[in-house]
């Protein structure tokens, strides 16, 4: 019976992003948007040049509308791009790889692992699971969006953010993380098999 639950809760997600989730959460009613994407992602580039992190190859996961991709595309046109999504609608409509991260795991590693706005949509145990694909998954830098608690009471927009979501505490995710990344800050997480070297006060820990 827990299997069967499990595939219901996935059917279930699947079928919740869909093209009025997207209206509603993206572009310029919701949280992103093309362009500010591009703000993000011109800046984490530009880090990991910076820490001398070559980036050859991204994992967008819950890529969505497949904001990094066009950039990506139009600025670092010979970087590998690999999206994947549980939405059908996105994977339809963007080309990305159908995929469930509380059930899937890499078959190769990334130089930049992106993952926005998933983590809060999966139960502890899923997203426990989830958290150690994306380890497996990064051999460099993790760009990490999840919403915690303390942002939800103080921090984010609520007409433009989705709230129906697990909501746990920073700690919590920073226990779990600890496994597999070192915390830079500002959303960015160096893979604990990333040679790259840092000066104690570039790290947050």
């Amino acid at each position: 019976m827990v299997g069967h639950a499990y595939v219901g809760a996935v059917s279930q997600r699947t079928e919740r992003f869909d093209a009025d989730y997207y209206r509603r959460f993206y572009g310029r009613s919701g949280v992103h948007d093309a362009r500010r994407i591009a703000q993000l992602a011109a800046g984490v580039t530009s880090l990991a040049a910076w820490w001398r992190i070559p980036v050859r190859s991204v994992l967008d996961v819950g890529a969505g509308p497949g904001f990094w991709r066009t950039w990506l595309a139009g600025s670092m046109p010979k970087v590998r791009y690999h999206g994947i999504d549980v939405s059908e609608h996105a994977c339809r409509t963007h080309g990305h790889e159908l995929a469930d991260l509380a059930t899937w795991w890499p078959r190769r590693r990334y130089d930049l692992v992106v993952c926005q706005s998933v983590l809060q949509y999966l139960d502890d145990r899923a997203c426990a699971r989830a958290i150690d694909a994306l380890a497996e998954a990064c051999r460099g830098l993790l760009v990490l969006e999840v919403p915690t608690v303390a942002d939800r009471d103080g921090v984010i927009d609520p007409d433009g953010t989705d709230l129906d979501v697990h909501w746990r505490t920073g700690a919590w995710y920073r226990r779990r993380l600890a496994g597999g990344f070192t915390e830079i800050g500002g959303g960015l997480w160096l893979s604990r098999r990333c040679p790259a070297p840092f000066f104690e006060l570039e790290r947050a820990r």
